[in-house]
């Protein structure tokens, strides 16, 4: 036979041989392709108990779910029982079922809800299973009421993931710090909760950044919110309501649909308890302390050996932390020895009066510095009254020229500074200047000319040579800052025309994730508040009422029941977030008495 004719038989063969000896001819390092990928997330056949079941045991109660295949628990936190037991409850997987087991007995004639989200994923792909909440009673009815609501944080007004909701029919304060609620839920990526199947009754609602899930509040280390008034529940739930659906966290446009019953805003509270917990010598003559809680009050401070007239002090604005300096040129110490009377919290949680010695000793490195008696082993800035200027053309205007010196002054001479200006014709002129020192920093200085800024001079302010001397004896350097207003035409501007001003606000423009302050305005009037000179982007203008006047946003206090010091976030559009373009002169008003009713 010829070879022409074979040729046609030859694929067959193939084939045959490949059905006749498949382990010959497979290639046993390439796995099979499969089918497409499973994206279809798992989902429920049988519940035990039904849901709806009521007279369920108290001990040794079990709940099954089974699946329509295998899975795994993904996140153990997703299991979560409402109202809560002293232990988590335990849950194990079982073929395809996931097994919840309760480590404390239930408690009698109680309505419980037992959610699963976020909690279950498949074995293979790992497709997250949606969520289901079931309900059961161990009493002969089911609970009829719900509740909804947003947690967000009190500066951000950011939603806060993972919060705990707790509700409590007990309206004592001490409640949410000893007991167990009679009903919670965690909320979700957007800070939104949905408590279910509550009784009908008069709750104090709280909610926590829980941080062991203990279900209770410890100050010390955790976050709160609390609602002003008692609430009671004014909705029947039933299957059908739009809220207790459960939702894809990534579908905005549904999250951000959903209605909300109650807002609570979290804040940390300033701790009570008040006892020095840091120390720290942080140079030959200077040292800092910090304290538990804010509001420290002393009653004498002085440093063994010295005269108390040498001791320099300053606490920063909330006084929790205080600087210490020596203003004596003498070759000090290796330790000094502060003595302090100071307002303490004694064993009992009382505030006393208490002296205390503390001591203050150099390390190493500080000890090698004392050290340096030749020309050779110093640097410059040893020998000098060290300072740092800034003039940031942005800013200019409204903050002027900053200097800070590293070391408090023993000698000023304000009157030295030379301050001149350059027009466009390079005409120069020279002008005043007005000194004022920061109210929170005795080393740092603010220069402003006493005229206006004018785009397209060029600014100089001069700081003579030895025209100030510090704590150390050393004098300055000279040193000459030029600032310009800036001139970039793409750059943008905001101006926000207030009204209502009836108290002093806080007014911030902020970046987009609202966690730096590009500007700050303290306002207690009608008026314009200017933002300029803003490069195209997104921003956000947030602002807070300062009721007690201390031009500090404060946070609240849970026994004292007062809240933090309320926030709002100005919106355009509806929006948080204002998004600027290039060149761009944006105006908008705002009606501070209507924002903050």
């Amino acid at each position: 036979m010829k070879l022409s004719k074979l040729l046609p038989l030859i694929p067959a063969g193939l084939v045959l041989a490949a059905m006749m000896f498949p382990s010959g001819c497979a290639n046993t390092t390439t796995p099979p392709t499969g089918g497409p990928k499973d994206t279809i997330p798992p989902e429920i056949t049988k519940i035990y108990p039904l849901p709806g079941t009521v007279n369920v045991p108290v001990h040794k109660a079990k709940v099954r779910f089974t699946f329509n295949e295998y899975v795994k628990i993904k996140d153990a936190n997703g299991i979560f029982l409402s109202p809560p037991l002293e232990k988590k409850p335990k849950a194990v997987i079982k073929g395809k079922s996931v097994e919840v087991t309760f480590e404390s007995d239930l408690d009698s004639n109680t309505t419980y809800t037992l959610d699963l989200t976020g909690a279950i994923a498949d074995n293979n792909e790992g497709n997250l299973f949606q969520g289901y909440t079931l309900v059961f009673s161990t009493g002969d009815q089911i609970d009829s009421m719900c509740l909804t609501g947003m947690v967000q944080d009190c500066n951000t007004l950011m939603p806060l993931k993972g919060a705990t909701v707790l509700l409590y029919k007990d309206q004592s304060d001490s409640a949410v710090f000893l007991n167990r609620p009679v009903a919670a839920a965690k909320t979700d990526d957007w800070g939104y909760f949905s408590l279910r199947n509550i009784q009908d009754t008069v709750y104090r609602v709280y909610a926590l950044k829980d941080a062991n899930n203990n279900n209770k509040y410890e100050p010390e280390n955790e976050s709160i919110a609390f609602l002003d008034t008692l609430f009671r529940p004014r909705t029947v739930y039933n299957d059908s309501i739009y809220e207790f659906k459960k939702f894809d966290m990534k579908d905005t446009a549904l999250c951000l649909a959903r209605k909300a019953d109650i807002e609570l805003s979290v804040f940390r509270e300033k701790p009570t308890k008040q006892m020095i917990v840091k120390k720290e010598r942080v140079g030959l003559r200077t040292a800092y302390l910090t304290f538990m809680a804010p509001g420290t009050n002393i009653h004498s401070m002085r440093i063994k050996g010295l005269p108390k007239d040498k001791l320099i002090s300053q606490f920063n604005p909330v006084k929790d932390s205080l600087e210490l300096w020596v203003n004596d040129q003498r070759k000090m110490p290796d330790t000094l020895h502060l003595v302090i009377n100071y307002d303490k919290t004694d064993t009992a949680g009382v505030l006393k009066p208490t002296e205390e010695t503390v001591k203050l000793a150099l390390d190493k490195k500080l000890r090698a510095e004392m050290m340096k008696t030749s020309s050779r082993d110093r640097k410059h800035e040893d020998t000098i009254a060290v300072m740092t200027t800034s003039a940031d053309p942005t800013t200019i205007e409204q903050y002027g020229y900053q200097i800070e010196f590293k070391y408090p002054l023993i000698e000023e001479a304000w009157d030295s500074l030379k301050f001149r200006m350059v027009n466009p014709r390079q005409q120069e002129s020279f002008g005043k200047v007005k000194v004022v020192r920061d109210s929170t920093n005795l080393r740092k200085y603010s220069i402003m000319p006493e005229e206006p800024f004018q785009t397209g001079y060029d600014y100089f302010l001069k700081v003579p040579y030895r025209r100030f001397r510090d704590i150390n004896g050393f004098y300055n350097d000279s040193t000459e800052l030029k600032v310009t207003l800036p001139t970039d035409e793409k750059l943008s501007s905001i101006t926000l025309q207030l009204s209502g001003v009836h108290e002093k606000y806080i007014i911030d423009l902020l970046n987009d994730k609202r966690n730096k302050v590009i500007r700050s305005f303290i306002v207690n009037a009608d008026g314009p508040v200017l933002f300029p000179y803003l490069k195209a982007g997104t921003y956000c203008i947030r602002l807070t009422q300062d009721v007690n006047n201390n031009n500090l946003v404060d946070t609240g206090n849970l026994l004292e029941k007062r809240q933090p010091e309320k926030v709002r976030f100005f919106k355009v559009d509806d929006q948080f977030m204002i998004k600027v373009l290039e060149k761009a002169e944006m105006v908008w008003t705002a009606n501070l008495e209507e924002l903050f009713k």
